[in-house]
């Protein structure tokens, strides 16, 4: 097997993450704002919830209502893939979050904005779990530039997005859904205009082919973990808002700090601190220095949290690019498939938590939904430490890997 840093000089020597096709660079620059969706929401969820009349529970599910959507669309994606190929993907996708993202923009109760949001997260899925194999496929200077390309993009619109979505969000709460559309319909002009369709795979991808590759105990391990680990990600990322309490611009600023964390750990650090310690080591580690941020978060004072909430983007992106890799290649499942039933797992927790976490505070107190998710994140530590064993591969720790196969993405978040 080869080391990462050794995929990564080929890539470079290859030509390099700058030196690629329109086409890369239209479909780094799609994924970018699909992934700006994500957090989009952050900074205006106080403001939604005002002008609907909503309470935070109520406005909570337009996480839960995306999240859920997509956990199970993951199951659909590489069914519809393998037979439309990638191009026609990407375009559907991003089609359906043009569609209803602009349609969010209009909503006049939160009924119809939770289910716009369902529609935008079938959009997505098709659109994030394609975009990287379309990358790999038309990028220029090997496979490792094209993933370092896309873990750019993936940083780049976790911390834009709520950016956005205060500039937009200050104006009023629906100019960042329409603001939203509008980048995406230029993406798919981009794709159409500079993306050529790619081969199809050899072997067609059924619907039930993620399900039975979480029968392998290591990639059921990881999703178990990582779903843990998810529910506490998502309490901090849809239920500190109202917390906080902040205007659109100072929540903006707060979580695009949170991003910027992210994207730098998720793509320097992690490997770094994989290729001395170990992925299982560095996992396990990040997960309990995570609750421990979190349970701070919840009991600290409001500049505490602040800090908090943006200390646990570091934390956030050391654990999102080990997880991924450990489900990658702890299985023998081909690379799509194992990602297709890692990610359907862990994406219940993303929809679970925004629900439950203002529903805990109601119950109890404000302090409850972060010491759940505290625990939620140890117990995901310790799934790491007890299945250790199952984690591992050809009986030796995962190395940091970067490749990609059948053109799949070594960082699918």
């Amino acid at each position: 097997m080869k080391r990462a840093e050794d995929t990564f000089d080929e890539g470079a020597a290859g030509g390099g993450i700058l030196r690629q096709p329109p086409a890369v660079w239209a479909t780094a620059g799609a994924s970018v704002v699909a992934f700006m969706g994500i957090g989009l929401v952050d900074p205006i969820l106080p403001s939604i919830a005002q002008g609907l009349r909503a309470t935070p529970s109520q406005v909570s599910l337009l996480f839960t209502s995306y999240f859920l959507i997509t956990a199970v669309a993951m199951l659909i994606t590489g069914f519809v893939s393998s037979r439309i190929g990638g191009r026609r993907t990407l375009l559907a996708g991003l089609a359906l979050v043009v569609v209803f993202a602009a349609l969010a923009g209009t909503s006049d109760s939160v009924g119809e904005l939770v289910g716009f949001r369902a529609g935008w997260g079938l959009g997505n899925a098709l659109f994030v779990s394609t975009s990287l194999a379309v990358i790999v496929g038309a990028a220029a200077g090997g496979s490792a530039a094209a993933i370092l390309l896309y873990e750019s993009a993936l940083g780049l619109g976790m911390a834009c997005g709520p950016l956005l979505g205060a500039v937009l969000g200050d104006a009023s709460w629906r100019y960042p859904f329409f603001g939203t559309a509008a980048l995406m319909a230029i993406g798919f002009l981009c794709i159409t205009v500079f993306l050529k369709e790619q081969p199809k795979p050899a072997r067609k991808t059924s619907l039930l082919d993620p399900l039975r590759a979480l029968g392998h105990g290591g990639l059921a391990s990881a999703a178990a973990s990582a779903f843990f680990y998810n529910y506490c990600f998502f309490t901090v990322l849809a239920f500190t808002p109202f917390v906080l309490n902040m205007t659109p611009y100072k929540s903006g600023a707060v979580f695009f700090a949170w991003g910027v964390l992210l994207a730098v750990f998720s793509v320097l650090v992690a490997p770094r601190l994989q290729r001395r310690f170990g992925s299982l080591k560095v996992l396990g580690g990040s997960l309990v220095l995570l609750a421990l941020d979190v349970a701070v978060l919840g009991y600290g004072n409001h500049t505490t949290a602040v800090v908090c909430t943006v200390l646990s983007g570091a934390f956030i992106g050391v654990n999102n690019t080990v997880f991924t890799e450990l489900a990658l290649g702890v299985s023998d499942a081909p690379r799509p498939v194992a990602s297709a039933g890692y990610n359907f797992v862990r994406w219940f927790a993303a929809a679970a938590a925004p629900y439950l976490a203002p529903k805990i505070e109601e119950w109890s107190d404000i302090h409850m939904p972060f010491v759940i998710a505290a625990v939620a994140a140890v117990i995901g530590a310790g799934i790491v430490w007890v299945r250790r064993a199952a984690l591992t591969h050809d009986a030796a720790e995962l190395a940091p890997r970067h490749a990609t196969e059948d053109g799949v993405t070594v960082f699918a978040d």
